[in-house]
């Protein structure tokens, strides 16, 4: 079946930008506003692949009428609105079809037919009759490349001004042509990517990840500006890639899995489009992570693997050594020990190697500490839980206390492996320290294994200590 970018009746007409719906995504990114999508697709049941290029398309005119699947997912989004409230065309309008009621009525949850009644079907459906970027288990995700600000089209764009957290857009100097930009923009956005990283290495996510989407969308305006030298340009690309992975890495550790996935395939499609290996091997890194948290153990030994093969030219031990542990966290996912295993070895080998000049800006958190806590986690997904803690316990004592984030994370983890070890006095000590941090650190991962920990010492309110620890952690306010 061919896309809905089959020329209408009208060949000689160009689109019309569909500017009501331009207006229903407000501040979000394409690639935001794809994320949505696809999960209010999920709370009716469906199933789509949006994506920033079909957003585009929508908003370009390209596709007048969306298939059923993406009627009821716009629908569901908005109450209340039909598709001309969107800004869609009639479905009796596209390419002359008769106006009839049933056949316009959207079928069931399920059933995206290829021709509904009184239609004429066929290859040259005019409407988007189906989602032809169809990327479920792509790491790419079709076209979350962001053509638009890759290319960098457009005439205009809103000027950007760098604060102290990042990136501000200013909307009053929207129409005004802006000028290339130089090697300051370029600058302040790698140190807009320092702040955030600063900010989530003491705080956590939870507090950041809102206020760092607009300097991404910032990032996203200077690249469509342009550079006054290539050299710039690179960095500016390089930045915002890095950048987009900082920000996935908020949603990430905020739980907000598919917002995440999206800004980290911006980020591969970013490095593969510049050839930037360290921004490619980096974005397969954290896919790697979220991948294991999310429950796809596979996709993250692939993505540790992919991210390995791109590494090896870029000369740092210590990448490497991380790359290897994201593999062994996918290993251990699949339950197969011996993989896990053999995985740690070579995160151990390449991290005796030591540091040098080629490791990235990026993995300053990486060194001792951060090692025994993903084996740490390695062993817990194992079910070894007495092993697992001893890695815990001695990551949490080695971390640099800059890393408040960190500690907690080290903490907990080593509090969940002590209460399903079967030492619940140990665990509630470990998990007071954790409850200790949460007035500074705004995690959901953190506070997702303590309400887990939660869980498992419930049975043994009688330890010691467990009972005041229970009654501490629910005199929590609900959002921790």
């Amino acid at each position: 079946m061919a896309s809905s970018t089959v020329p209408s009746s009208h060949p000689d007409r160009p689109p019309r930008p569909n500017l009501v719906f331009r207006q229903l995504r407000g501040q979000r990114s394409p690639a935001e506003f794809a994320a949505a999508v696809r999960r209010a697709a999920r709370e009716i049941g469906e199933r789509v692949s949006c994506d920033a290029r079909y957003v585009h398309r929508v908003e370009a005119g390209e596709i007048r009428c969306p298939n059923y699947a993406y009627e009821r997912v716009f629908l569901h989004m908005f109450p209340g609105r039909t598709l001309t409230d969107l800004g869609f065309a009639p479905r009796s309008s596209v390419r002359g079809r008769r106006a009839h009621t049933a056949a316009d009525a959207p079928p069931p949850h399920g059933r995206s037919p290829a021709h509904a009644p009184g239609e004429t079907g066929g290859a040259d459906e005019p409407y988007d009759t189906q989602d032809p970027y169809h990327t479920h288990d792509n790491y790419e995700e079709s076209d979350v490349l962001r053509r638009a600000f890759m290319t960098g089209g457009g005439a205009t764009v809103a000027a950007a001004s760098l604060g102290p957290l990042g990136l501000a857009l200013d909307a009053s100097a929207a129409e005004r042509p802006v000028r290339r930009v130089g090697t300051s923009q370029a600058g302040a956005l790698e140190e807009a990517v320092r702040r955030i990283r600063l900010l989530d290495d003491r705080h956590g996510a939870d507090g950041l990840y809102r206020r760092a989407a607009a300097p991404l969308r910032a990032a996203y305006a200077l690249l469509d500006a342009g550079a006054t030298r290539q050299a710039t340009a690179d960095r500016l690309y390089s930045g915002a890639g890095e950048l987009a992975i900082s920000v996935g890495w908020l949603a990430h550790d905020s739980g907000r899995f598919d917002d995440a996935r999206s800004h980290y395939a911006e980020a591969l499609a970013t490095a593969r489009m510049t050839g930037d290996a360290g921004l490619e091997a980096h974005a397969f890194c954290n896919t790697a992570f979220l991948a294991r948290d999310a429950g796809r153990p596979r996709e993250a030994v692939r993505a540790a693997q992919a991210a390995q093969r791109v590494a090896r030219s870029l000369g740092s031990a210590r990448l490497m050594s991380l790359l290897a542990l994201r593999e062994a966290g996918g290993w251990a996912g699949l339950a197969d020990r011996v993989g896990c295993e053999q995985a740690l070895a070579r995160a151990q080998a390449f991290y005796e190697r030591g540091r040098s000049e080629a490791d990235p800006e990026w993995m300053s958190f990486y060194g001792r500490a951060e090692l025994e806590g993903l084996e740490a986690q390695c062993w817990s997904t194992l079910g070894d839980w007495s092993r697992a803690a001893v890695h815990a316990g001695r990551a949490a004592g080695l971390q640099d206390p800059h890393f408040t984030r960190n500690i907690a994370l080290y903490t907990a983890e080593l509090a969940d492996d002590l209460a399903r070890g079967g030492r619940p006095d140990e665990a509630a000590v470990a998990g007071m320290r954790v409850l200790d941090f949460l007035d500074e650190v705004q995690s959901s991962r953190v506070q997702a294994m303590l309400a887990g920990t939660t869980r498992v010492l419930l049975p043994h309110r009688r330890a010691s200590g467990v009972s005041e620890f229970l009654e501490r952690y629910g005199a929590l306010p609900r959002s921790v």
